[in-house]
C-alpha cells in the first residue's frame, strides 16, 4: 500500500487553457519527427493547444502561416520519416533584439506561453536567452501598443523545455542525442560495404565521418566496425604517430590482413590543434607504405534515411517527458533540457547542461584534452586503451541459448581485453554441450579478427543445461585449468550460472569467478534493463513494419496484425510497438480478454494504417490466429486483415551499431572484473572464489552498470515462464496506448526530478574500456 500512495499519475496534470508550441532548430537529426509527434499528440491529449512553429526559429519572427495549430492527423504517418518535416533554418533575426520582440508578439497573439525546442546547445542557448527576456520584450510590446497590459500579466512568463536533436552526441548531460544511433546506422552499413571491396583489392579506406568539435561518432564507429585506427578531436594522437599508424597497419598487412580501416572525425586534431585531415591521412599511408589508399568522406548521408528504432524510442519517451515537464513548470522553475542517463530520462537546467558543453570546446582549445574528455562524461570516456599486464590465469568464454546479434562483437573483445589483461583465453564451441565433450582450444588477438560485424554465434551456441553433465564439464575445467569463466547468453546462460553455483559444494573447480553477460533478442533476463541483440530484433521489426504500412498506405482501411518473437516476454511487441507507432500490443504479462479486443476493433474507425503487435505466448487461447480471425470478420465492409508472422528473421542479420557496441563495452567491463575477482582469489598457487559476490551477472540497472550475484536474482525470476518478475519496459507501454488515442493510466513517479549536472571522475579501473 506505501508503493501505491507514493504513486503519482498523470491523468492529475491537465493541460487544460495551456498552449504549447513545438520546433526543430538548427542541424536536422533523424528522430526529431518522433519527438514532434510525442509533443503534439501528449499535449492534445492531456488537453491542451499545441501549434507547429515552421522553420524553425525564422517562422517564429515571420509568424503568420508558419506557427500553425497541430491536430492529432497532423502528426500521422511522421513517426519513420527522417529530417524534420516541419522545417529548420538558421536564424540570424532571432540573434538580434528586434528578432526576438516579433517572436514574443507572434506567441502572445496566440496565446502561447510554452515552448518544447529540439535542438542543439545554440538553439537551446537561444532559446534561454528568448525566456530572460520574456517580461522585458512585453513590456516593450505594450509599450508599442501591440498588445495591452491584461495579455502582458496573462502572458506573463515563457516556460522552456528541450530536448536535444544532433548526429553528433556532442551535449554534455545526457548520454545520447536524437540522431545519434541512426547516423551511426548509416556510418556502419557504409563501412561494412566498404570492408568487401577493400577485401576483395587489399586497399586502405580512410573514412571521414562528421564530429567537428566531438569524436563520438568516429569512436564508435571504429569500435563497432573493429577499425584499425580512429582519430578524435578529443584525444589527439601523441607526437610520432604517424609512425606508430603505419606499423600497425603494416603489421596487420603481414598478418594476412587483407584491408585496413581508418576512421577520421571531420574535427580531428593534433595537439598543437592543427587539423588531421582525411587526405592527410591517405598520403601518409600512400607515401610509407604504398598501400592502395582511398578516401571516403560520408558527409550529410549520416544525416539521412528513417529515424532507427532507439532513436524513435528516445524521441517518443523525451516528447512525452517534454509536455509533462511543461505542466509542472512554475514561474521560478529554470529552463530545463530532457535527457538520457543510462536508461532513464531526466530533467537537467539546461544552461548548466551548456555550460559544460562550452567548456568541452574551451578545454581542447586550450590542449586540456583530458579535461575535455572527462567533461564529455561516459558516453567517450571509455576511450581505448591496452594494458600490457602478464598473468598465468586461464580464462574461458562461450556462448549459451539461442544467437543474439552481439554476441561475436562481445566474444571478441572479452579475448583481445583479456589477452591485454595477461590472460591466456580459451574459446569453447556449442555452449555446455561442446564444454562436457572438450570442443575447447585456446583463442588468440587475430582468431577474432572482423568478428564484430558478424550476426549469429561464430562460436556456435547450444541451448544445453550443464546439471546432466557436470563430472565431465569439472574433468574438462581441471584438463584446461580453467581459472574463470564468461558466459554470454540469454535465459539459459543464468540457469547455468545458477547450477555451476551449487555445484560449487561437490566441485571446486566451480570454486572461481564466474560472470554472465545477458543476450538474448527476447530481452528476458532478470537484472537488466537490456541485453545485447534486443537492439538488432526491433530494429529487424521497425524495417518490416515500415514496409507493411507502405503496404498499407496504398490500400485504404487495412489492418495488419503482426507477431513477435519473445517467448512469454512482450519485450519485442511492447518496444516494437512504440517504435513503429502500433496501436496496441498484445502480451502475456498483461492479460486481455475478448471485451478488449471489441474495444480495440471499435478503435479502428479513428486510426489510419493500424498495426497491432501480438507476442508469440500472449494467450494460450487468443492467439494470432484468433485475433486475426476476430479482426476479419468483426472488420467486414470496413477494414481489410492481414497477418504477418515475422519469425527467425529478428535473430537474423548484422548487428546493430547499438548491440555492437554494448557487446563491446559490457564485455570489456566484465573483463576487467573477472581479473579483479582472480587477483583476489588466488591463495598459494591456484583460484578459489566460493563467495555469492563471485558469481555474477552484469546488467545495466537504469543509470549504471551493475555486478548482481546470480543467487540474489533467483527471487526476482518467475522460472516457468521465464522472465523477470518485474520489468522496466511495462511502465512504457502506456506510451504507445496514449500516441495511439487510447484512454489510460500513465505512473509518472519517475519523471518531473530536476536534477543538477554531475561531472563524474572515474577511475582508470572503472571506465568502459573496449578494444
Amino acid at each position: 500500500m506505501a508503493q501505491t500512495d507514493n504513486k503519482k499519475f498523470f491523468e492529475n496534470l491537465s493541460g487544460a487553457g495551456k498552449a504549447i508550441a513545438v520546433l526543430t532548430s538548427g542541424g536536422d537529426a533523424q528522430g526529431m519527427n518522433a519527438a514532434v509527434r510525442a509533443v503534439v499528440r501528449m499535449g492534445i491529449y492531456v488537453g491542451a493547444k499545441v501549434y507547429f512553429v515552421h522553420e524553425g526559429y525564422q517562422g517564429m519572427v515571420d509568424g503568420g502561416d508558419n506557427i500553425k495549430e497541430a491536430k492529432w492527423e497532423s502528426v500521422s504517418s511522421m513517426l519513420q520519416m527522417g529530417g524534420t518535416v516541419i522545417g529548420s533554418a538558421r536564424c540570424n533575426d532571432f540573434r538580434m533584439h528586434e528578432g526576438r520582440l516579433k517572436a514574443a508578439h507572434n506567441l502572445v497573439q496566440r496565446g502561447i506561453t510554452n515552448l518544447c525546442v529540439i535542438g542543439g546547445d545554440g538553439s537551446l542557448t537561444g532559446a534561454n536567452l528568448f525566456r530572460k527576456e520574456w517580461s522585458g520584450l512585453l513590456a516593450e510590446l505594450v509599450q508599442q501598443g501591440l498588445i495591452d497590459e491584461e495579455a502582458s500579466q496573462k502572458y506573463s512568463a515563457l516556460h522552456i523545455v528541450g530536448m536535444v536533436g544532433s548526429i553528433d552526441n556532442d551535449f554534455c548531460g545526457t548520454d545520447m542525442t536524437i540522431g545519434t544511433d541512426s547516423a551511426l546506422h548509416r556510418i556502419i552499413e557504409v563501412v561494412d560495404a566498404i570492408m568487401t571491396t577493400a577485401q576483395s583489392h587489399q586497399r586502405t579506406f580512410v573514412l571521414e565521418v562528421m564530429g567537428r568539435h566531438c569524436g563520438y561518432l568516429a569512436l564508435v564507429s571504429a569500435l563497432a566496425c573493429g577499425a584499425d585506427w580512429v582519430l578524435i578531436p578529443e584525444m589527439p594522437p601523441e607526437d610520432g604517430w604517424e609512425e606508430k599508424m603505419c606499423q600497425k597497419l603494416s603489421a596487420k598487412r603481414a598478418g594476412m590482413k587483407r584491408l585496413n580501416i581508418i576512421i577520421v572525425a571531420e574535427g580531428a586534431i593534433d595537439h598543437n590543434n592543427q587539423p588531421i585531415t582525411s587526405e592527410h591521412v591517405k598520403n601518409l599511408v600512400v607515401q610509407r607504405l604504398g598501400f592502395d589508399t582511398r578516401v571516403t568522406i560520408l558527409g550529410h548521408v549520416q544525416r539521412g534515411g528513417t529515424p532507427s528504432a532507439f532513436d524513435r524510442i528516445l524521441a517518443s519517451r523525451m516528447g512525452v517527458e517534454a509536455v509533462l515537464a511543461l505542466l509542472e513548470t512554475t514561474a521560478n522553475t529554470p529552463a530545463c533540457v530532457v535527457s538520457l542517463c543510462g536508461n532513464q530520462s531526466v530533467q537537467l537546467p539546461l544552461m548548466e547542461c551548456v555550460q559544460m558543453t562550452q567548456q568541452v570546446q574551451k578545454a581542447m582549445d586550450e590542449k586540456r584534452f583530458e579535461e575535455a574528455v572527462r567533461l564529455r562524461g561516459r558516453c567517450i570516456c571509455y576511450i581505448l586503451f591496452v594494458t600490457c599486464s602478464v598473468s598465468n590465469f586461464n580464462v574461458a568464454v562461450l556462448n549459451v541459448g539461442a544467437p543474439a546479434a552481439g554476441m561475436n562483437a562481445a566474444v571478441r573483445s572479452a579475448v583481445r581485453v583479456g589477452i591485454s589483461e595477461g590472460h591466456k583465453m580459451f574459446a569453447v564451441s556449442d555452449g555446455f554441450e561442446g564444454f562436457y565433450k572438450g570442443q575447447i582450444k585456446e583463442i588468440k588477438w587475430a582468431d577474432v579478427g572482423g568478428w564484430t560485424g558478424q550476426g549469429g554465434s561464430l562460436l556456435g551456441t547450444k541451448r544445453t543445461l550443464p546439471a546432466k553433465h557436470i563430472d565431465k564439464i569439472a574433468e574438462q575445467m581441471r584438463k584446461y585449468n580453467i581459472n574463470a569463466l564468461l558466459v554470454i547468453g540469454g535465459f539459459e546462460a543464468l540457469e547455468c550460472l545458477l547450477q555451476l553455483y551449487e555445484a560449487r559444494s561437490s566441485y571446486e573447480e566451480f570454486c572461481i569467478p564466474l560472470c554472465m553477460l545477458p543476450a538474448t533478442i527476447s530481452n528476458n533476463v532478470p537484472g537488466t534493463n537490456l541485453s545485447i541483440g534486443a537492439d538488432t530484433a526491433l530494429n529487424a521489426i521497425v524495417e518490416t513494419c515500415d514496409r507493411i504500412k507502405q503496404s498499407a498506405s496504398g490500400t485504404k482501411h487495412r489492418v495488419f496484425i503482426i507477431e513477435t518473437m519473445g517467448g512469454y516476454c512482450g519485450y519485442l511487441a511492447s518496444v516494437g510497438g512504440l517504435a513503429a507507432g502500433a496501436d496496441a500490443a498484445y502480451i502475456f504479462e498483461e492479460p486481455f480478454d475478448i471485451r478488449e479486443l471489441q474495444s480495440n476493433v471499435e478503435h479502428l474507425t479513428e486510426t489510419i494504417h493500424p498495426c497491432f503487435y501480438v507476442n508469440e505466448n500472449s494467450n494460450e487461447n487468443y492467439t494470432t490466429d484468433f485475433i486475426y480471425q476476430l479482426y476479419s470478420e468483426e472488420g467486414k465492409g470496413v477494414f481489410d486483415c492481414r497477418k504477418n508472422v515475422l519469425g527467425h528473421m529478428q535473430q537474423g542479420g548484422a548487428p546493430s551499431p547499438f548491440d555492437r557496441n554494448f557487446g563491446t563495452k559490457i564485455a570489456a567491463k566484465a573483463m576487467q572484473w573477472i581479473s579483479k575477482k582472480l587477483n583476489e582469489s588466488y591463495r598459494k598457487g591456484r583460484v578459489f572464489a566460493n563467495t555469492e559476490d563471485s558469481a555474477c551477472l552484469l546488467g545495466m540497472r537504469q543509470r549504471a552498470m551493475v555486478f548482481q550475484p546470480v543467487v540474489q536474482l533467483r527471487d526476482e525470476t518467475d522460472f516457468v515462464h521465464r522472465i523477470p518478475k518485474e520489468q522496466w519496459w511495462l511502465k512504457l507501454r502506456p506510451l504507445m496506448k496514449i500516441l495511439a488515442k487510447y484512454k489510460t493510466s500513465y505512473d509518472i513517479s519517475d519523471s518531473g526530478q530536476l536534477e543538477h549536472v554531475v561531472l563524474n571522475h572515474p577511475k582508470e579501473s572503472e571506465a568502459m574500456a573496449a578494444i
